[in-house]
């Protein structure tokens, strides 16, 4: 009697137990900055099919005044019913528009299952080098039990072609050892005869400005037309950036500051005068207090620098 007792409880528990173990569908919500302060939020959506344990479909999201969506892959494991999701690129919550600063995420969330619902819920989040700019968003998503996720996918551009992320941004180290992409054929130093036209130009000092944490973001893009801009970034006179051109989207570099030095000098050197000279640039400079545009115009005869000053600690 007993066994027979334990065993109808056990059908009634598999009767009960939700039966959804996938992720297909259309999920919405909202991601919410986690840092002190900040009210920004993000409305997102998540579009899915899975092929057993991988996920592709498209991700969306409203952020102020611009809505963006592309084409993701990922993976999902129906034991704990974790899906996961890598390199989604996503505004900085500090940006005013749409043609703010992009930080690159993943996306970390749990399904959960209820009689009432089904639920998503976790994070984005990003590298580790990023944390003091790129701070992690919650995210609470719920299905839409009535959207049909393929005819979604099938009818939309990004879900007819595959969406490629921008090439990497550019990490410098506080050790000062730079990341550097040279343009120009090997030679026993391709960097000198930059360095030297560097050292001839004048450097005019356009603004000094006080940065709080070790890390911090720096980008650049064209001021105005586009029209071929070629910079090269100077970090305490060294290079960090060669030959990059200018466009409406951010060429960012993520730079760790020596905590040791007080002033850092951070240069932008004009490869060129693109169609319409001089070189100008907007350059946006963040950490996770502040956030800094300067309007920077360089020649061929000289340099446009700022002076980045850590506050004293007392």
């Amino acid at each position: 009697m007993r066994r027979l007792f334990i065993f109808i409880i056990l059908i009634l528990a598999i009767k009960i137990l939700p039966a959804q173990r996938h992720v297909k569908g259309s999920w919405y919500g909202r991601a919410d900055v986690v840092t002190s302060g900040a009210a920004s939020n993000y409305l997102t959506e998540f579009k899915l099919q899975q092929k057993g344990n991988e996920v592709e479909g498209l991700f969306g999201y409203y952020f102020k005044d611009t809505y963006q969506s592309f084409f993701v892959r990922g993976t999902y494991d129906p034991k704990t019913r974790q899906v996961n999701i890598k390199n989604i690129p996503l505004l900085f919550y500090g940006s005013p528009t749409r043609t703010g600063i992009e930080c690159p995420m993943h996306f970390e969330g749990t399904l959960m299952v209820s009689k009432v619902s089904s639920t998503i819920k976790g994070s984005f989040y990003t590298e580790p080098k990023y944390k003091y700019t790129c701070p992690q968003l919650s995210v609470h998503m719920t299905m839409d039990e009535s959207e049909n996720p393929d005819s979604a996918l099938s009818n939309t551009v990004a879900g007819r072609k595959f969406w490629q992320p921008q090439e990497e941004d550019v990490v410098i180290s506080g050790n000062a050892v730079p990341v550097i992409q040279v343009v120009s054929t090997p030679q026993v130093n391709p960097n000198q005869e930059l360095i030297d036209e560097f050292t001839k130009r004048k450097s005019i000092y356009e603004k000094d400005i006080v940065v709080y944490d070790d890390s911090i973001l720096v980008s650049f893009y064209d001021n105005g037309d586009i029209d071929n801009d070629t910079i090269s970034v100077f970090l305490n006179k060294k290079p960090i950036l060669i030959r990059r051109g200018l466009t409406a989207r951010a060429l960012n570099i993520y730079i760790g500051l020596d905590s040791t030095t007080e002033v850092h000098e951070l240069s932008m050197f004009a490869d060129n005068m693109g169609e319409f000279p001089p070189n100008t640039a907007l350059m946006v400079i963040s950490d996770s207090q502040k956030r800094y545009e300067i309007y920077l115009s360089a020649s061929l005869k000289q340099n446009a620098s700022i002076r980045l000053r850590r506050p004293r600690r007392l």
